[in-house]
């Protein structure tokens, strides 16, 4: 590789970690290697950081914070604006790396680095907004108070906000935690995902690139089962963000008294009424289930259907699974390989315990090393898993049901509670039936989406904690700090 991303590479062709503004090659002598799910063969590798090496970033980001933090406002959006242009421009060496590294299709790969600039020049623009004001409060508000005091009530940073994304995104939901945390005044330090990590090592270097402080922004690299305890558990993380799986469960278990920002995944249900638009809602089918092969934590994973239009809709969903091409993602192939071989077994063990239940797959299951078919199941019934795992893969359950309101106890049943949808042509009905299904997102007459970037994101129950979004993330990596003017007698403003 050459060019600007050159740097970011050690003699042995590992990616290195990044720490007060240097690349460094890990005193482990360690790598980590990363699989080509296409081909199951090293595509990159990365460094196994050691503890101390944790240890090194947290010091570095903590060092950095108080000088980062009085960096004017306009000066901390103006390296943003300047990352992102890096990162427009040199957009098509971080997909390539994507297309190999997750086997994300060509094109939504680069749509993927796009939209990440996008997010961070938002982002800039938000927080500029967001931190440049405060609050006043005038203590004579509350009842037997003179106004003889003045709250000044700011926004302030948390410090060292630890970052970690999941693979499926691995630019796009860092800089949608980074950005947010960076125009707080905080510092970074990221954990890429290790599917993911080359690309996350990349985009970090659009920040070296755009000449954002030493220290403001550190990354790490190295297997979770090694460092990731660590990290989470770490005294100098004032912050986490974490997207993925149950993992995060388990970092809220021994995580601190720190500020968690997590989204776990989605079982999101599409439920549809007699009354719904079939074409549309088939259209939204296939597209939210069956995009980026089903790894999304927004993919349709579940169709409620109403009995009385169940074999239309089935019709119409499988003639639009058939025109999906099958093939590796460097060809732009709409199902492409799963992440991993676990990640296939298991998508399998689903399949097969669904048959085994008596469910009829549309097609004969099949499979070629992490590339899956896909499929769509009929005549899931409670006693699945697939009807309450996330298969996180292209494959996509249907339930028949004979009441909408069973539909509703299904999706409020579930464990997971992150989006879900309604296709009917009644507005009243579809606003009925999205008050009462309790997760975070319920769309109308669309697939479950994440985004535009600046709309709240947020699951319930096990999906996860807090709410994303550029707004709300603003809110969550500050906390308010009051100064009280006492005054030696009430004083009123008056024009």
């Amino acid at each position: 590789m050459t060019g600007l991303y050159e740097q970011c590479l050690g003699a042995s062709g590992a990616y290195k970690w990044y720490i007060n503004g240097e690349w460094k090659e890990s005193s482990s002598g360690k790598t980590v290697k990363i699989l080509n799910p296409s081909t199951n063969d090293t595509a990159f590798e990365v460094q196994a950081c050691t503890q101390q090496e944790v240890d090194s970033v947290y010091k570095a980001a903590k060092a950095a914070q108080k000088s980062w933090a009085k960096t004017p406002l306009w000066k901390r959006a103006e390296y943003l604006h300047k990352v992102a242009k890096v990162m427009r421009d040199n957009a098509q060496p971080i997909a390539d790396v994507l297309v190999k590294e997750v086997a994300k299709p060509a094109a939504d790969a680069y749509t993927e680095v796009v939209r990440s600039a996008d997010l961070l020049s938002y982002t800039a623009e938000e927080g500029v907004r967001f931190f440049g004001e405060g609050k006043l409060l005038a203590s004579d508000s509350f009842p037997g108070q003179d106004r003889t005091k003045l709250c000044l009530a700011s926004k302030v940073p948390l410090g060292v906000v630890l970052t970690i994304p999941p693979f499926n995104y691995p630019v796009n939901l860092a800089v949608s935690k980074i950005g947010p945390a960076l125009m707080a005044g905080n510092t970074v330090v990221l954990k890429p995902p290790t599917q993911g990590a080359a690309a996350g090592v990349m985009m970090v270097q659009c920040f070296h690139a755009a000449g954002v402080p030493p220290g403001v922004i550190n990354c790490v690299t190295g297997r979770g089962s090694e460092i990731g305890d660590y990290l989470t558990t770490h005294p100098g993380a004032n912050c986490i963000s974490f997207t993925g799986g149950d993992t995060g469960i388990d970092i809220c278990r021994k995580a601190g008294m720190v500020p968690i920002q997590m989204e776990l995944g989605g079982k999101d249900a599409a439920i549809i009424l007699p009354d719904a638009d079939l074409d549309l809602a088939a259209k939204h089918i296939v597209k939210g289930g069956f995009s980026y092969s089903g790894q999304r934590c927004t993919a349709v994973k579940l169709v409620l259907v109403h009995e009385s239009v169940a074999d239309d809709l089935l019709a119409r969903v499988l003639a639009g699974v058939k025109k999906l091409t099958v093939g590796r993602p460097e060809d732009d192939a709409a199902i492409t390989p799963v992440i991993s071989t676990s990640s296939a077994d298991f998508i399998e063990s689903l399949v097969k315990d669904a048959e085994a239940r008596g469910a009829a797959l549309s097609a004969p299951y099949r499979r070629e090393g992490n590339l899956i078919w896909p499929l769509v199941v009929d005549g899931v019934t409670e006693d699945m898993r697939l009807a309450w795992e996330e298969p996180f893969g292209p494959v996509l359950p249907f339930m028949r049901v004979k009441t909408i309101e069973e539909a509703v106890e299904h999706v409020n049943t579930s464990r997971l509670a992150l989006q879900g949808c309604v296709f009917t042509r009644d507005i009243n009905q579809a606003i009925s039936i999205a008050d009462a299904m309790e997760t975070g997102t319920v769309q109308i007459n669309a697939a479950p989406a994440r985004g535009p970037d600046h709309f709240p994101f947020q699951g319930f129950r096990g999906s996860g904690i807090g709410s994303q979004g550029v707004r709300n993330s603003l809110e969550l990596m500050c906390k308010t700090k009051t100064t009280v003017l006492n005054l030696d007698k009430p004083s009123y403003t008056l024009g």
